[in-house]
């Protein structure tokens, strides 16, 4: 029996919040000539079920790609100056590990940044995959890129444990549409949400993953 653990990134593994918050804020400042935004917005607006985030971030209904360029020029620098990993994410990811699930991540955030962060944070080892929103044609909530996960370890539903966490509804919504467990992170971005488990520590990941495995060999 495969065990197949598949996390979103921000809000979920890493705090990046004040980095992408300072990121948009210099956009704002340099392309657009708009006051700062508060950290505590830019967070409420990322996980927001819908929103448009070229409205809420920049006053405009659509990005033009000057903006773009220069959020990612800026981020790719930014990025890895505050983050860091949610307590308790390091251990969790070696328990899991030395257990022998399957880990990866399925983040709306472009690859690219994704394993820059990872990587500097030293995580990055841990994951068969890092899968961003750059990777698959449908980001989350549709279940593309779990599928890609899934697929790849072949996958058997009546054989195999998969279980998806995160810390939005599109990531619930994501775990729903695989077919798999949905696990809420309610230690990162955002403290309320529904899943098939809500978790407020790390650390409980461990005991409920590894239960279930137990339960499903008996």
């Amino acid at each position: 029996m495969q065990r197949i653990v598949i996390f979103d990134m921000d809000g979920t593994l890493i705090d990046s919040a004040t980095d992408i918050t300072l990121s948009i804020n210099y956009v704002r400042t340099h392309h657009y000539g708009l006051n700062d935004l508060s950290e505590q917005f830019v967070v409420d607006a990322i996980n927001a079920s819908e929103r448009n985030l070229a409205l809420l971030f920049y006053e405009t209904e659509n990005y033009d790609s000057q903006a773009k360029e220069l959020f990612e020029e800026h981020y790719h620098t930014q990025c890895i100056q505050n983050v860091r990993a949610y307590n308790g994410i390091a251990e969790t990811l070696s328990t899991l590990h030395s257990q022998g699930c399957i880990l990866g991540v399925a983040t709306n955030a472009p690859s690219t940044f994704a394993k820059r962060m990872l990587s500097h944070l030293q995580l990055s080892d841990y994951f068969t995959h890092i899968i961003g929103a750059d990777n698959v044609q449908f980001p989350k909530p549709h279940p593309q890129m779990l599928e890609i996960h899934l697929e790849y370890h072949g996958f058997v539903p009546s054989r195999d444990r998969a279980w998806m966490i995160g810390d939005n509804t599109k990531d619930m919504d994501a775990a729903r549409n695989a077919n798999i467990s949905s696990i809420f992170a309610a230690w990162g971005f955002s403290e309320h949400g529904t899943g098939d488990y809500l978790v407020t520590d790390p650390s409980q990941l461990s005991s409920i993953i590894l239960k279930e495995m137990c339960d499903a060999t008996d």
